[in-house]
């Protein structure tokens, strides 16, 4: 891929995330599951899921896996799409500038940066290395999107403690230049309010899980982004399982199936 088409689709990815109409990706995590996706109509762009690609290798999610497998496993997702692909490459794998600039190198045009919870002038540091490290690279739409873990890294806080952080943190990432910001966490409609508030309207990326406000309400309430992580490889993974279970009932496959690959 030459560097003006890595260019060319990071562009039209930031400019997915900055309209009103929500953006949203079911997270993938090989060629298959990508091009499963990226052939549903609507799909306008491709997120991995870094927990998906960890487990698929039988690696535990945290930066276990290595950092060169994660960018061979994301370029082959990348050379199996026309669509952009945005990366989750974890904290960064000890080096999240240089992890960038090879994620670059194999056509990615944004990514998640985790902060978790290192002291914000650290966290921010790495923002603002990794958009110097994209501009150096020829791309300077790519689409950062800077995730805090404050409510993740300690389930046990207080909501609004919890909340009150990652309005700080999202705060200082949007000042030192990233375009998105990510809060993966169950929130109600007064937190994503607040969230949005802090950071402006397309700015703010979520987590599609259970409990929070519907896609419609969101894209009302300004969040630029909805994605769903691990969960759309569990679905897949509980569809195998439920085969399973209903050959060892004496059935089959489900009428349902479609023919994919």
């Amino acid at each position: 891929m030459t560097e003006s088409s890595t260019a060319s689709r990071a562009s039209t990815l930031l400019q997915l995330h900055r309209d009103p109409k929500l953006l949203t990706v079911v997270n993938v995590w090989d060629v298959i599951s990508a091009t499963v996706v990226a052939d549903v109509e609507g799909t306008a762009a491709l997120a991995t899921a870094s927990h998906s690609i960890a487990a698929s290798y039988g690696y535990e999610d945290g930066e276990n896996i290595p950092g060169e497998l994660m960018i061979e496993a994301v370029g082959r997702i990348v050379a199996a799409t026309d669509l952009p692909v945005t990366a989750d490459l974890e904290g960064g794998y000890g080096d999240p500038a240089e992890t960038v600039r090879r994620a670059i190198g194999v056509g990615v045009v944004g990514c998640n940066l985790e902060d978790q919870l290192r002291p914000l002038d650290e966290a921010v540091r790495n923002v603002e290395a990794v958009l110097k490290a994209a501009e150096a690279e020829g791309v300077p739409d790519f689409v950062l999107n800077a995730r805090t873990d404050a409510f993740v890294k300690d389930r046990s806080r207080d909501p609004q403690e919890a909340l009150a952080d990652a309005v700080e943190r999202v705060k200082a990432f949007t000042a030192a230049g990233a375009p998105t910001v990510f809060v993966p966490a169950k929130l109600d409609e007064r937190m994503v309010e607040t969230l949005v508030e802090a950071v402006g309207p397309q700015h703010l990326t979520l987590i599609g899980i259970p409990g929070n406000p519907s896609l419609a309400r969101l894209e009302e309430l300004g969040v630029a982004r909805v994605s769903w992580g691990p969960m759309s490889q569990n679905v897949a993974l509980t569809a195998l399982q439920e085969l399973v279970e209903e050959v060892h009932r004496g059935g089959g496959v489900p009428s349902t199936m479609r023919m994919l690959n």
